[in-house]
């Protein structure tokens, strides 16, 4: 696990994307790349969903390098750090942010670290595709999992290039396919501060290379 750094200096931002939650309910996803992180599959933020899971519990998971096949082992790089941002007093700068970045260890074996997660324990490190303990009775997850996105791919294209409706209810392009994940239980009242409306976003960076 010594390849998870604590903190990353210069770094640049590769993808972005945001939801609003009011509470008690809410969740969105967004498929759209940002130009450099097209072609990276690590940063590439494909969806990002939080919703309160009841009680005192928010629920936020990044997925990113989509469309992986099944079996797969998932997508780790020790390069990209990821961020979940929480904005709890509507001036859309981050009040709560949750960092989160893989490393590989000798045997080859990738484990993640998370960071700040309200409510729980300062530091979460374990290894991938395993649920940890994130203190205080909260759970954090990083691996691979079914693509939740659920879009008929084929009939919007039709549709774009008809000009008539062509969506199949029962058809979905990203089924059978894979993305990685990080999923992180926090504090419902950690994140809020008593606020009644939150806005939530999702981060990829990476380090500058010199020169």
């Amino acid at each position: 696990m010594n390849a998870l750094t604590k903190t990353a200096l210069a770094v640049t931002a590769l993808g972005t994307t945001a939801l609003m939650l009011g509470r008690p309910d809410a969740q969105a996803a967004d498929h759209i790349d940002a130009p450099m992180a097209a072609t990276d599959a690590a940063a590439d933020i494909s969806d990002f969903f939080a919703w309160h899971a009841g009680g005192d519990r928010l629920v936020a998971a990044i997925a990113f390098a989509g469309l992986d096949i099944p079996g797969s082992e998932g997508t780790y790089d020790s390069g990209t750090l990821y961020g979940i941002h929480v904005d709890n007093d509507g001036d859309n700068v981050a009040d709560q942010t949750v960092w989160a970045r893989f490393g590989q260890a000798p045997d080859g074996s990738w484990g993640v670290r998370l960071e700040g997660i309200p409510g729980g324990s300062e530091e979460v490190i374990g290894p991938v595709n395993t649920e940890l303990d994130a203190g205080l009775g909260l759970r954090a997850f990083a691996g691979v999992r079914d693509d939740p996105f659920f879009f008929d791919l084929d009939g919007f294209q039709a549709t774009l290039a008809s000009a008539t409706l062509s969506f199949d209810p029962d058809r979905d392009s990203f089924a059978a396919t894979n993305v990685t994940m990080i999923i992180v239980e926090m504090s419902i009242d950690g994140v809020a501060a008593g606020s009644d409306s939150l806005a939530l976003w999702a981060t990829t960076s990476r380090k500058k290379e010199n020169g």
